[in-house]
């Protein structure tokens, strides 16, 4: 698909958008706002394998079982965790084991991880680490201006929902968002991004043009397209052994991007472009 650049910028337009309507926005976390997790494929991916070797009798070498589990897990980025381990679990059955409750191998991943998030969540607290670094470049003054211009600002992620509320409030991000902030569940099924959306739209009668989403995933891409919504895709660098997210940037735009940025330091031009200014 062919792109523009907008006004001398790194923000690239793909076909016709219909701007200049938009009242409501929905932001994804990870990746799009918080770096807080940034690495966590480090965790997740090291686990699986060493699951997938002592629960089953599989003869596949670490460097198979490697590619498999990298692949799966960057497939199902932006999904709720949950769905990783249910593939996890799904893997394990194919190969002669007896998997756990995916929730079982969730909780397993969070424990693995927390060292990982509590050393930064630790430093925000306690006010020896910036929130800066930890955000996505000028995601912040992002949200200010949507604040300041009377936007409806809702904030959902596939990270479990009470991560995302502390984690948001640690990022000085938490008071932008004014329609919510939304998450995992264990009840997984009662949760999804789409869902959100929905009642975004039906709560306030949307046309897809006012609402706008910005996520660097590809499930809240096609989420947008789903219900005619303008999407932003976020080609965010996340720092993982493994290169996944390499082709963050050709996903998104697969998934249907209208607009595809790096991070927020253009903020103002886009906003310029999408509020007509």
């Amino acid at each position: 698909m062919q792109n523009i650049f907008f006004d001398n910028t790194a923000i690239e337009i793909y076909g016709e958008v219909q701007t200049g309507n938009i009242r409501h926005v929905v932001f994804d976390f990870d990746g799009t706002i918080s770096l807080i997790r940034d690495g966590w494929q480090n965790v997740m991916v090291p686990m699986m394998v060493e699951l997938l070797q002592t629960e089953t009798g599989t003869t596949e070498t670490q460097s198979e079982l490697e590619a498999l589990v990298v692949e799966f897990v960057d497939r199902l980025t932006g999904k709720q965790t949950i769905y990783q381990m249910i593939q996890l679990s799904e893997e394990i059955e194919k190969r002669g084991g007896t998997p756990q409750e995916p929730l079982a191998y969730k909780d397993e991943y969070n424990r693995r991880l927390l060292p990982v998030v509590e050393e930064r969540i630790a430093g925000l607290a306690a006010g020896t680490l910036s929130a800066e670094p930890l955000r996505v470049p000028k995601s912040l003054e992002f949200l200010r201006s949507l604040r300041e211009m009377g936007i409806h600002c809702y904030l959902a992620s596939g990270t479990d929902v009470e991560f995302v509320k502390n984690e948001a409030a640690l990022l000085g991000v938490a008071a932008y968002f004014d329609g919510g902030i939304f998450g995992a569940l264990r009840e997984y099924k009662k949760f999804s991004k789409a869902m959100v959306i929905q009642k975004i739209i039906t709560d306030f009668q949307l046309s897809g043009s006012e609402l706008l989403i910005i996520g660097d995933g590809y499930v809240e891409i096609e989420n947008a397209k789903t219900v005619g919504a303008i999407a932003v895709g976020v080609a965010s660098v996340e720092a993982n052994r493994y290169n996944m997210n390499a082709d963050k940037r050709e996903r998104l735009i697969r998934a249907g991007a209208d607009i595809i940025i790096p991070d927020f330091r253009e903020g103002v031009q886009l906003l310029n472009y999408l509020f007509n200014s």
